[in-house]
């Protein structure tokens, strides 16, 4: 890198220049770990398991914190009127199973967690909620207290567990009835030994930081719980740090983790207020790195971006959960580790994926990426990401799910019809993109990126760049994506290429006359022009997933060609108009 390219920060924190970011080197979880995990839960059957998980348990909880998370008056209803509802699935109150038998893991773990507890808490009538609460309380404890099965004592689940029911403990021990609230207090106690033993056995990331997080929280409602908090917060110091980047974004590059995470960590500050105890300097840490870079893929909307398996959050959970975090700043407009560049001009916002994607071991729905972008005028999504893979099981079948990781469900360019990083069968991660290059600079006219990736260059020969540039006012959007030949041993290939454009649930797609170029329009909202050069311009059915996990029928604009071996270079462009 010569003296020119040294990166230079200018007076908004943009650091321009070029920046190499490479993929982290850590893979998949080996045969010998798989296996010596599932042998772990094995062993929660065993009555030696079940001896260490007895002993004594307090007569009542040190203190009820308040929950800093507001709870949802429509699912609270639907409490009321016996079923408990989460995206597009529900189960009847009466049914004792919890959601064990759901197609949908996501599902099954909202039940699990109690995080229903806090939409129940919205009810006008609060002798109805506790009724409905002590209702499922009482059989989740005759179903699980007992019975160590390993989905209902996943040590994440335990976590959150401990935290809604603290949160929530005005509720759940409402009543007189003693033996009732002693099998609560005594659950909470046997919870917190299989923390104790399990946490750090939990799957790296947002798992990890949830079951130690219970186990702190156990330290700070129990009597004598000193020991097990300091232990906890040690265990969770070391889980945030393989969680999170430098910048506070998540190691799996999720914003729907990121968020998770945050939500965790807001939620067991409040414990530490209730016992007027300081909360220790990492958690603060982790929480105000992490506000800035969730905010660097919120679109104009309020809401998250569809990236590495999120779906749309909406504004309001966004919202939500910033709040009850009390960290106010400004979005990260260059999160280099966290890997999302950000770019603000006018009513546009262009958030561009210009890092690697995570590595298995810490992401369970990676996907293949990079150099996708997304585009927001105002409150409205003009070009997304199909996202929403982490959602299979709800409305979204399995194979679905894996098909919305590949490239082609994002936006960005594909070549020969193949991921720039391999999406297998299993749900890990393979080759594909090493490293990327990135060049960002800031003038009085424009911002540009300019990133390249290596995800094709050993099996084509091919090397994507992509250069976008955004006007000052955010009216016009430039690009040029180019295929030029790498520098691997691979001699080039001749290759077909899509790049694609994802539009919103509300952008509706007109071919223009010359079939060069395309007409936006948004429902009540602005018209956009697209324009394209080096390949033909066509429109094709797309789907986009909402944060519910809902499915929208929606229109891509596809520019595809041929690739000659000494590469190609398709130029377009976006721009408002009125």
């Amino acid at each position: 890198m010569s003296e020119a390219d040294i990166p230079t920060p200018d007076l908004d924190g943009i650091e321009q220049g070029k920046r190499l970011v490479r993929a982290r080197g850590l893979g998949g979880l080996s045969l010998g770990e798989r296996l010596a995990n599932q042998f772990y839960r094995l062993t929660w059957r065993t009555p030696l398991h079940k001896f260490r998980l007895k002993g004594r348990y307090p007569l009542k909880l040190l203190v009820a914190p308040v929950d800093p998370l507001p709870g949802n008056p429509l699912r609270g209803e639907s409490l009321a009127e016996g079923r408990i509802a989460r995206w597009a699935h529900s189960c009847a109150v009466e049914d004792s199973s919890f959601g064990e038998e759901s197609p949908s893991a996501l599902f099954r773990d909202y039940v699990q967690s109690f995080g229903w507890l806090r939409d129940l808490a919205t009810l006008d009538d609060p002798k109805a909620a506790s009724a409905i609460a002590e209702n499922l309380m009482r059989q989740w404890l005759a179903r699980y207290g007992e019975n160590v099965s390993e989905k209902a004592w996943a040590p994440e689940l335990w976590g959150m567990r401990i935290l809604n029911w603290a949160l929530n403990a005005r509720m759940i021990l409402s009543t007189s009835d003693l033996v009732y609230r002693s099998s609560v207090l005594n659950a909470i106690a046997r919870g917190a030994r299989h923390l104790d033993r399990a946490a750090d056995r939990a799957h790296l990331g947002m798992p990890r930081v949830v079951a130690w997080s219970g186990v702190v929280a156990a330290g700070l409602l129990m009597p004598g719980g000193e020991p097990r908090r300091i232990v906890g917060e040690a265990g969770l110091e070391r889980a945030l740090a393989s969680a999170l980047l430098p910048d506070g974004g998540s190691a799996c590059r999720s914003p729907q983790n990121l968020l998770d995470i945050i939500a965790t960590l807001s939620m067991l500050e409040a414990v530490y207020e209730a016992r007027k105890i300081p909360f220790p300097a990492f958690i603060d840490d982790a929480v105000e790195r992490g506000v800035p870079a969730l905010l660097a893929v919120v679109l104009g909307d309020g809401g998250l971006g569809n990236w590495q398996g999120s779906a749309a959050i909406s504004a309001r959970d966004v919202s939500a959960v910033v709040k009850a975090s009390r960290v106010r700043a400004r979005p990260l407009r260059q999160a280099r580790d966290w890997g999302y560049q950000r770019i603000t001009a006018g009513n546009s916002i262009v958030v561009v994926d210009a890092a690697p994607p995570p590595v298995s071991r810490v992401a369970t729905t990676g996907c293949a990426s990079t150099l996708a972008i997304e585009v927001s005028d105002g409150a409205d999504r003009l070009i997304v990401n199909c996202g929403g893979a982490r959602a299979a099981g709800l409305v979204i079948p399995a194979s679905l799910a894996v098909g919305l990781r590949t490239t082609a469900a994002h936006s960005t360019l594909t070549l020969a019809d193949s991921n720039s990083t391999a999406v297998h069968s299993d749900g890990l991660l393979g080759k594909g993109v090493e490293q990327i290059e990135v060049d960002r600079q800031e003038t009085d006219q424009f911002s540009k990126i300019v990133a390249s990736h290596d995800g094709y260059e050993k099996r084509i020969g091919l090397v994507h760049r992509r250069s976008l540039a955004v006007s000052i006012d955010g009216r016009e959007i430039r690009c040029d994506d180019v295929l030029l030949p790498g520098n691997a041993r691979r001699k080039p290939q001749q290759s077909s290429f899509c790049v694609r454009f994802h539009l919103g649930a509300a952008v509706e797609a007109t071919p223009t006359a010359d079939g060069q170029g395309a007409l936006l329009r948004i429902d009540e909202g602005p018209l956009w022009q697209f324009k394209a050069t080096g390949g033909a311009v066509t429109i094709d059915d797309s789907l986009w997933v909402d944060g519910d996990g809902a499915l929208y029928n929606t229109q891509q604009i596809v520019v595809s060609g041929e690739a000659p071996p000494g590469g190609a270079s398709i130029s377009w462009v976006l721009r408002r108009a009125g």
